[in-house]
């Protein structure tokens, strides 16, 4: 109901609408396209899941967050080079992305940034939020505390992917979210650990920190379209951070 209260539950691979696989089964979900009486055949076009790509951006002088991922990037963190500067291009802070360790199947034992399935009746505005607190005890307060989260982003890339198992292609739309430095996350149970991977091992498939392709094309928007204070995606691309509400 619009307006009311949400209660937030403990996570649960049996809730009615999962399989044991924890995707969503019930052909009523919304977002699920193309099975209705005359669909099309082929697979399923659905798009209740988004993807919360949290940032942050380290200018010269200033130490990285902690902890950090032991890649080939971490030894220039460490010693406060500057991204752009190492290729040539103009100075600006190197950016840090944040991945959670899931403790639950799906995906059980992987690093990922934050993810989600929308509500019924929920905006995936909304949901992106709802998952940031949930997931990293960003509350509603905290998301208006510029000190806290420093800017949110709707991507222009949605996420595309195939699951076999439910036959259905999944579009899914990525937001991204700065915070500090020193932001701490308050994990829930499906996940069991944290960490920070500096940008040149995120975009880097042979660090095998961003799994799929996909995530890492993420990665890259980022950095094109946020990392500098004068990127144009840091104003065309911005969504107000208002408390997680429902459609």
């Amino acid at each position: 109901m619009a307006g009311a209260p949400r209660v937030v539950v403990p996570f649960s691979m049996s809730t009615p609408d999962r399989g044991p696989d924890g995707f969503r089964h019930n052909p009523a979900t919304p977002g699920g396209l193309g099975m209705g009486p005359g669909a099309l055949p082929g697979p399923r076009i659905r798009s209740d899941i988004v993807d919360v790509y949290v940032f942050a951006r380290v200018r010269a002088g200033e130490g990285p967050p902690s902890p950090l991922f032991a890649g080939r990037g971490s030894h220039a963190a460490r010693s406060g080079a500057m991204m752009e500067g190492e290729l040539g291009a103009p100075t600006r802070p190197r950016v840090y992305f944040l991945q959670l360790l899931r403790s639950k199947e799906p995906l059980n034992n992987t690093w990922h940034p934050v993810m989600g399935h929308i509500d019924a009746g929920e905006t995936a505005v909304a949901c992106a939020l709802r998952e940031a607190h949930e997931e990293l005890g960003l509350t509603p307060s905290h998301l208006a505390d510029p000190a806290r989260a420093r800017g949110f982003w709707a991507l222009e890339q949605v996420h595309p992917f195939f699951v076999p198992a439910i036959d259905a292609v999944v579009l899914s739309p990525r937001f991204a979210l700065e915070v500090p430095a020193a932001f701490r996350p308050v994990l829930n149970s499906e996940h069991s650990d944290c960490r920070w991977v500096d940008e040149r091992d995120a975009r880097d498939a042979a660090s095998g920190c961003f799994m799929w392709p996909g995530q890492r094309h993420a990665i890259a928007e980022i950095l094109e379209s946020l990392a500098r204070d004068d990127a144009p995606g840091r104003k065309s691309l911005s969504v107000p951070l208002t408390p997680p509400s429902r459609a």
